[in-house]
């Protein structure tokens, strides 16, 4: 799959991801990549950098939490802000999908 095309993708997937529940970063990557059967595979260099970006924008938090075990995670949510910016990026993603697809419908999909 091409690389650019996914990175485009990045936070607006985390975000949505983030509205089914609170989740630590190797559980972000995991779902996604179940999700998409495989298809994506995200990288420690691309999702935490991501995460960061989406924190100091605040659109996501993340808070430390210890489990039983005595292991600590950083499990990040999306606040209300979040969900805003969500929703705008929701609306760019379905008009670039449209778009894209109306050129392709157009088109005879040769190379």
């Amino acid at each position: 799959m091409d690389t650019e095309l996914v990175k485009g993708t990045l936070s607006l997937l985390i975000l949505s991801l983030l509205t089914r529940s609170s989740m630590y970063g190797y559980e972000i990557a995991a779902t996604v990549h179940r999700d998409t059967d495989g298809e994506f595979t995200w990288r420690e260099g691309s999702l935490y950098p991501n995460l960061h970006k989406l924190q100091a924008d605040g659109l996501i938090v993340g808070e430390w939490e210890e489990k039983e075990t005595g292991r600590k995670r950083r499990y990040y949510r999306i606040t209300a802000k979040g969900r805003a910016a969500l929703r705008e990026k929701v609306q760019s993603w379905n008009a670039l999908r449209d778009a894209v697809s109306r050129i392709l419908e157009k088109s005879d999909g040769k190379a």
